[in-house]
């Protein structure tokens, strides 16, 4: 599996950083407990300089921590702070907010026009279109509270230095349509966006100006009226999009010259009291990351009733977000964070990723200092389609080869690898059209047949789960797909049984079965495997191999409670229980003797 990344780097030189006299440090501070990587960085820099791309990291190769002598300044934080290029982001402000958090808004778009990112702000108030007795506002009464509103976010954002900017005149159009909406009521017009309201944004995107917009469209009468703010983000990100469209040769996330104002979006921002998307798994806990090709849907079916009240836009927000990542570039994402959070704002920018990876395990996001709350931001992304294949004869053996051989970068030994899925497999989940896969095996069928030397309380943990292979193409690693394989896998295997196991993905399992524990092995010098040691529940070493492994969560919970009750009864609580002696010992044997896949 090729090199994933880790916020090591940075805390390494987040010691040696020394401050120049008038800088911002908070700013600073935030900056670097984004914890980016080095590629997260480069991949930053591509965007918002014109300077050429930098090379990736070859796949398994680590990137060296290179300190600085105290009293320098850190040579990537000056990296990221003299971009030479503006990119634009959409950003929804959804109110009702106090001073105190709007001013926490404010700051949080402050730091990202610092860092290139030149935020297109639509105000939107939820209470503003009924009065106190529930009917309908005056329209000359909403726009009066809505230009307050405009005016007082553009005072917060001049105060923290962002250089803002009310727009007063009609950005969005509308014309008169009748057709049915998605909850299946009849929608009665539709915005967009002409040259002369994106000349308007262009200038603001070249100027490094905050525009800050009403929720207002101009009719073909050529009055204005109030509209929803999801109507005008929706108008500005296809006109916006359209606008720049490229060469079909062109990357469309790439910078752009002085020559060529690019006013493509990069981020779609939702800044509201709510926090994230309540999550189905996580008991009403924000989702972390979303993927949209494979998740939309199961979303929509699973959301509470009683997130009706605690969260009444989530899912508008949601098929907003996916409205406009259908025409954002692939590299684009969108984020639903909370007031409190102005810092994931940065973290969202520079990495492109959730706050906490989805992939961890539970315990780790539901306990400790750094545990999910309401207000952990979802991160949203078109994403790939996941589906489950449980037959070696539905493999795409040519993409699997490809895939396995571009992620390594080593030969495959097709003939020998196939023959022995024709018999080991498990099953194999793919990410989109072969972007990425996870490969399970069946190992130790022998052992538990033949052998006479094994106890009943070892052949219980036979045959092995094993993860034979884990991929990603090189172009998706950062984008997501490790994390929606790694949950995925999860619930086909140590997750499977608990209700938020549950999932849409094609041909999965959907919950419902008994979990089996997942054994795997690495190399004692690969990079990766601090990203391994996080997300499993142990390791031991093995001659140059480290094996490790996911315990069934099912089981280990059921052992708990075992645990907690003997313990309230003064009987003596096991570390180990009888069921798991001598299971490291024959696992090892077993996935030490697995054949290379690899030619030699």
């Amino acid at each position: 599996m090729a090199e994933l990344d880790t916020g090591h780097e940075w805390r390494i030189r987040l010691q040696n950083l020394t401050y120049n006299p008038g800088e911002d440090t908070e700013f600073l501070l935030s900056l670097l407990q984004a914890g980016p990587s080095a590629r997260d960085s480069r991949k930053y820099l591509d965007s918002f300089s014109v300077r050429p791309p930098a090379a990736e990291i070859a796949p398994g190769e680590s990137t060296p921590v290179e300190t600085q002598p105290p009293g320098t300044v850190n040579p990537l934080v000056t990296d990221l702070l003299s971009h030479t290029a503006r990119r634009p982001a959409l950003v929804k402000i959804q109110g009702p907010f106090t001073d105190v958090q709007l001013e926490a808004v404010a700051k949080g778009m402050a730091y990202l026009q610092k860092l290139g990112l030149v935020s297109i702000i639509i105000v939107d108030r939820d209470d503003i279109g009924m009065d106190e007795h529930g009917k309908p506002m005056c329209p000359s009464e909403a726009r009066r509270l809505m230009l307050r509103e405009v005016e007082r976010t553009t005072q917060f954002l001049v105060k923290h230095r962002a250089p803002a900017t009310p727009v007063l005149s009609t950005v969005v159009k509308i014309r008169q349509t009748d057709f049915e909406d998605e909850e299946g009521g009849s929608k009665k017009y539709e915005t967009y966006v002409e040259d002369e309201g994106l000349d308007v944004i262009r200038r603001a995107v070249e100027e490094g100006e905050i525009p800050v917009l009403m929720p207002v469209a101009m009719d073909e009468l050529c009055k204005s009226q109030m509209v929803g703010g999801n109507d005008v983000i929706r108008a500005l990100v296809h006109g916006m999009t359209a606008k720049s469209q490229q060469p079909a040769n062109a990357d469309p996330a790439s910078p752009v010259d002085e020559n060529n104002s690019d006013i493509t979006p990069l981020r779609l921002l939702i800044i509201n009291r709510e926090g994230g998307i309540p999550s189905y798994a996580r008991a009403g806990m924000p989702h972390l990351s979303i993927n949209l090709e494979s998740e939309y849907d199961f979303i929509q079916n699973t959301f509470s009733r009683e997130w009706a009240s605690s969260h009444p836009t989530a899912l508008s927000n949601l098929t907003l977000a996916r409205d406009c990542l259908e025409v954002m570039p692939p590299s684009g994402s969108a984020l639903i964070v909370s007031h409190k959070s102005p810092a994931a704002l940065i973290a969202n920018l520079i990495t492109n990723k959730p706050a906490h990876s989805a992939s961890l395990p539970h315990a780790l996001l539901v306990e400790g200092e750094g545990k999910i709350t309401r207000h952990t931001p979802t991160l949203i992304r078109k994403g790939l389609p996941v589906r489950i294949v449980r037959s070696v004869q539905d493999i795409d053996r040519a993409k699997l080869t490809r895939l396995l051989e571009k992620s390594f970068r080593r030969t495959l030994n097709e003939k020998a690898f196939y023959a022995r899925l024709e018999k080991d497999m498990d099953f194999l989940i793919v990410a989109g059209d072969y972007a990425g896969a996870a490969l399970c095996t069946f190992e130790g069928r022998q052992e538990k047949e033949s052998s006479e030397t094994l106890s009943s309380a070892d052949k219980t943990h036979l045959p092995i789960c094993y993860l034979d292979k884990f991929a990603v193409l090189p172009s998706h690693q950062g984008d997501g797909t490790v994390d929606f394989l790694w949950v995925a896998l999860r619930d086909e295997t140590f997750g499977l049984g608990l209700k938020d196991a549950a999932n849409a993905n094609i041909g999965s399992l959907s919950g419902v079965g008994t979990g089996r524990d997942l054994v795997w092995r690495s190399r004692g010098d690969n990079p990766v495997n601090k990203w391994y040691y996080e997300r499993s529940n142990g390791f031991t070493t093995r001659g140059s191999w480290k094996m490790f492994w996911c315990d069934a969560e099912q089981r280990i919970r059921g052992l708990k409670g075992v645990r907690a009750a003997k313990g309230d009864k003064g009987i003596p609580v096991k570390v180990v229980e009888d069921e798991e002696h001598g299971r490291l010992e024959v696992w090892g044997d077993i996935v030490e003797a697995i054949p290379s896949a690899w030619s030699k």
